[in-house]
């Protein structure tokens, strides 16, 4: 049996390590779970590993808002203070406060 803790937690900011982004947590895969196209597109001397968590990220660039699906050893905690801007938080977490977004739902 597969036992992973996840570092981050559902409304907590991350950005990546390498590339220039930022997103909120929305869901966890306790490892990978996504197609193996969309693994293989990541260049092999950067594919992480698939046993450890997948977050799930409403993330925001310079340039655009998309969701992105990164491993844990690619974030980092965003401590800046500064809120995320993408559209589709207020679907999902109430008003930005105290450095993150409380759930807007109760989970199952």
């Amino acid at each position: 049996m597969l036992k992973t803790r996840a570092k981050y937690h559902l409304g907590q900011i991350v950005r990546h390590k390498k590339h220039p982004f930022r997103g909120v947590v929305f869901d966890v895969d306790p490892r990978f779970n996504n197609t193996e196209e969309w693994y293989h597109s990541i260049p092999e001397e950067s594919r992480p590993s698939k046993e450890q968590p997948f977050y799930h990220l409403l993330a925001e660039n310079d340039q655009s808002y998309y969701v992105a699906y990164v491993s844990e050893q690619n974030l980092i905690a965003d401590y800046s203070g500064q809120p995320v801007s993408h559209p589709d938080i207020p679907d999902l977490f109430g008003p930005f406060q105290d450095g993150h977004y409380p759930l807007q739902f109760q989970l199952n």
